[in-house]
């Protein structure tokens, strides 16, 4: 029952939202709010999601582009600081931008957009790592990009150790090749994004993690802890052009920690999970923010800051999360849920981080299967990352709108700005 009156309160909330809050707000479809409020120096920034916020595949979401006609002044400027978070992985950073430069018509620099893997640059003790990384597109420029310089593709690996890729019955060797002995050993694994081949990258990252980093031979015993294994991007699912949501890495990550345990009896260990949720992520975009506000000279500090997403795994948890972890800090607390101390601190003025969930990607108020109760009244099946825990309230967004033209006036709204 009590997630029952939580998806009649999204609904409620997104009526309100809609077409209640135009009426209570004062707004037409062609005419926005009647305040001129002093907008100096923003004291708020967003953090926009882009597959299910901006754009569906390859086409740009109308209501995007109705958005950013409000975030761009006459220059062609941006009226506030806007940071670009996706678990997108598998593309170069400035490339996105340029990406979304040519979607949107407004000029996106490569240091406003956060890949899933970006804040892989902190984890510098395996910059020089000899390191298998997994994913597609340019993997090894991102890697490079990221800090790491001594790389190897599951593809090379693949074809040193030919025997090892048997699935595919067209790509078994017809020979058997000799065994190599001067392949030096891999000492970790980057996992920046679903591959192509699964079942090849499942066999040879299992390989590794096995054999201590020398998958040409073979262990008695496997190694436990295993080799330091990064990863990025923990979505279940993500929306494209097809009506239903597609496999994400998350996925992938589930298929391989199912599969460690299967075979080892342990549980699969992770040095870093990058990406929404992980808290990490809000605090690499925070930084950011506050580094576009510095440029453009805004001399008040970013206080507030609201996402803007689609799935309410990962753009509400973390948002919420990193809500909770500012609260914390404010008393000391952080590094409850932030251990490690990766992140060097600065002091912060952000007080807040609100979250924004949209109608237009995974989460559809008529799809309660995405946050409302299964099918019975049950509780609905967890969509998160094994090494998050479930938690209703960190998935109940602060505002459920219909698009991100709808988030970007409720902001505006609050913050007495005009549109």
């Amino acid at each position: 029952m009590a997630a029952l009156r939580r998806v009649a309160a999204l609904r409620t909330e997104l009526r309100l939202c809609g077409r209640v809050a135009r009426a209570a707000w004062g707004l037409s479809p062609r005419r926005g709010y009647a305040l001129s409020p002093a907008e100096n120096s923003p004291t708020f920034g967003f953090l926009l999601d882009i597959d299910g916020v901006l754009v569906r595949g390859h086409r740009v979401i109308p209501a995007a582009l109705e958005a950013f006609r409000r975030l761009v002044n006459s220059q062609g400027q941006l009226r506030v600081p806007v940071v670009f978070v996706t678990n997108a992985g598998n593309i170069l950073q400035h490339s996105k931008a340029q990406e979304l430069s040519a979607l949107l018509g407004c000029k996106v620099d490569p240091d406003q957009v956060i890949l899933s893997h970006s804040p892989m640059k902190l984890f510098s003790q395996y910059h020089d790592k000899r390191m298998l990384v997994s994913g597609q597109g340019p993997v090894v420029e991102n890697a490079q990009a990221l800090g790491f310089q001594n790389v190897v593709t599951v593809d090379e690996l693949r074809m040193a150790f030919p025997i090892l890729d048997m699935v595919d019955l067209e790509r078994r060797p017809k020979t058997t090749p000799l065994l190599r002995n001067d392949f030096p050993a891999i000492e970790g694994v980057l996992l920046l994004g679903e591959p192509v081949r699964w079942e090849t990258s499942l066999q040879l990252i299992m390989d590794v993690l096995l054999s201590n980093g020398n998958p040409g031979t073979g262990l008695a015993t496997a190694p436990y802890p295993h080799l330091p294994v990064l990863a990025s991007n923990m979505d279940l699912l993500w929306m494209a052009e097809a009506k239903m949501p597609r496999f994400g890495h998350g996925t992938f990550l589930l298929c391989l920690e199912t599969i460690y345990q299967k075979m080892t009896g342990k549980e699969l260990r992770y040095e870093g999970l990058m990406g929404k949720p992980s808290i990490l992520t809000y605090q690499y975009a925070e930084d950011l923010i506050r580094q576009q506000a510095e440029r453009r000279g805004w001399a008040a500090p970013i206080q507030k800051l609201y996402a803007v997403g689609d799935n309410p795994m990962s753009d509400v948890y973390g948002a919420n999360l990193f809500h909770q972890y500012l609260q914390m800090a404010k008393h000391g607390r952080a590094e409850e849920l932030v251990p490690g101390g990766l992140w060097k601190q600065r002091p912060s003025a952000t007080q807040s981080c609100a979250s924004i969930l949209v109608c237009t990607g995974v989460y559809s108020p008529q799809n309660l299967g995405s946050t409302g109760p299964a099918q019975g009244g049950a509780e609905p099946p967890f969509h998160g990352h094994r090494d998050f825990n479930f938690s209703p309230g960190l998935m109940e967004a602060s505002h459920v709108v219909n698009d991100v033209n709808e988030a970007v006036q409720l902001v505006f709204h609050q913050e007495g700005w005009t549109l």
